[in-house]
């Protein structure tokens, strides 16, 4: 079972289980790390607190790196990177805060930084003997595709690449009744067969067909079958799984694809859930942590504000506020940290470009950091925006892109976010296009949010500051 659906929202099995593992081997390495400091081990019971935090906020990090995260395409060797800098910079400074903040856990410099090293080569070790126990494709699911048109060319573009099938084995696309050809021109495989569905399946050991048919109906008049119903039941009642083309993008790509969206999918699917208790849960969600954060880098605004303006001689105003469009296509003035010149838009309003000449020395820091969002935790607490939703949009950006793309206005349905999946799954976009690719994952977010969800981006959020993906 590659996947598993908590609060709606698809994790994948394995990395879930390697984060379970390490986390045990986590705990262990505390113990390790005790005795490396003392020579000597503690009485199991006295140390299990210190012990499982420092295994949790571990584990934490490194999920905050991207460690287990199914995208994740730089090998073992970049894994192990970001296991480092999660384990050595995050995890023991997390680790020394909250031993400041809580002193009845007891965690000296010398074992945290002990455990440190065990975990890392502990770590290391079993992940490196379970290339050699499992096989790449053991833990994935084969799956078949039915059609080669239109539909399943969403699937040959996107998801053709090795790296891309990171919880699948594509075997290939099947045409059952003579649709067009799209998928080859990708290097796709394209399959015919003599034999039935079921029969061909249980030969090339088929988990799961993905039905991507362009044309469903029946045609008697020209003799075309459309969708092959009663091979696919067959199929399913034999238990290969069956699911649908829009299905299999949102589980394994995150995301909605708007050219293949029906309204009557919308209808009849599960999500796309509010209710008070859910707004009211985000809301205080939002609340706490909006104030503990502004307690806590207070004293970053502080200098970020000071820098400002010395670079324009406290002329000008440190702060920008912009109208955007937020809940319900109710317009508000989003709070952010000038990070442009003053007349950067003296020629009206544009998408910002990579290495835009408009952006000050100082802005170029903090849009890379993303310290020039801060100020929008403001905006949070006056109840305009959430830590997480879609990215808020100016007026007359929102109301070209509701002309040229359809189901555009549906991301208003919730509150625009400080950050969001959205943010994580692609890089800034500055074009209609980008705007496209953006709101399928503002899609998925509409239809599976929860605060599981949110806890997830927040926690990945973490990564893109370190590394600064997607800032202009």
């Amino acid at each position: 079972m590659p996947h598993i659906r908590v609060l709606r929202h698809y994790i994948h099995t394995p990395f879930l289980m390697m984060a379970i593992v390490e986390a045990v081997v986590l705990f262990g390495a505390a113990y390790i790390g005790y005795a490396g400091r003392f020579q000597a081990l503690p009485e199991f019971w006295s140390f299990v607190l210190p012990a499982a935090t420092i295994s949790l906020v571990m584990v934490i990090c490194m999920a905050a790196m991207g460690v287990y995260e199914s995208r994740l395409r730089e090998g073992f060797a970049g894994m192990m990177l970001r296991t480092a800098v999660a384990m050595f910079l995050l995890g023991t400074l997390a680790v020394a805060v909250l031993t400041f903040l809580v002193p009845p856990l007891e965690i000296g410099r010398g074992v945290l930084l002990f455990t440190a090293i065990a975990g890392f080569l502990l770590v290391s070790a079993i992940r490196w003997l379970s290339t050699f126990i499992f096989s790449e494709d053991s833990l994935k699911k084969r799956v078949l595709v039915l059609g080669t048109g239109i539909r399943a060319q969403k699937i040959a573009a996107r998801m053709r690449r090795k790296s891309d099938q990171r919880s699948f084995v594509l075997i290939g696309f099947l045409n059952p009744n003579g649709d067009q050809d799209l998928v080859s021109s990708y290097g796709a495989r394209t399959l015919s067969t003599d034999q039935s569905l079921l029969a061909y399946c249980n030969q090339h050991r088929v988990d799961e067909i993905v039905v991507a048919i362009d044309e469903r109906r029946r045609n008697r008049e020209a003799g075309e079958s459309g969708l092959p119903l009663d091979e696919l039941l067959e199929c399913r009642l034999s238990g290969i799984e069956v699911c649908e083309v829009q299905a299999f993008i949102e589980r394994e790509a995150g995301k909605i694809d708007v050219d293949l969206l029906q309204p009557s999918w919308v209808v009849f699917s599960d999500g796309f859930i509010s209710n008070v208790w859910r707004d009211g849960t985000k809301r205080s969600f939002d609340m706490i942590a909006a104030v503990l954060l502004l307690l806590i880098i207070w004293p970053v605004m502080l200098a970020t504000a000071f820098f400002i303006g010395i670079g324009s001689g406290f002329k000008h105003p440190i702060l920008y506020r912009q109208e955007r469009v937020g809940l319900d296509n109710r317009p508000f003035k989003v709070m952010k940290f000038r990070s442009m010149t003053v007349d950067a838009e003296a020629q009206g309003a544009v998408w910002a470009q990579q290495n835009d000449p408009r952006v000050t020395r100082i802005g170029a820091f903090i849009r890379k950091t993303r310290i020039d969002e801060l100020p929008q935790l403001f905006n949070v607490l006056k109840g305009e925006m959430s830590f997480v939703g879609p990215r808020p949009e100016r007026p007359m950006f929102v109301s070209d892109l509701e002309n040229k793309l359809h189901y555009y206005t549906h991301r208003h349905r919730v509150k625009p976010g400080i950050t969001g999946w959205a943010q994580l799954c692609y890089p800034y976009g500055a074009s209609v296009e980008d705007a496209k690719e953006k709101l399928q994952y503002d899609l998925y977010y509409l239809k599976n949010h929860s605060i599981l969800l949110d806890l997830i981006i927040l926690t990945q959020t973490v990564e893109v500051v370190l590394v600064g993906e997607g800032a202009r």
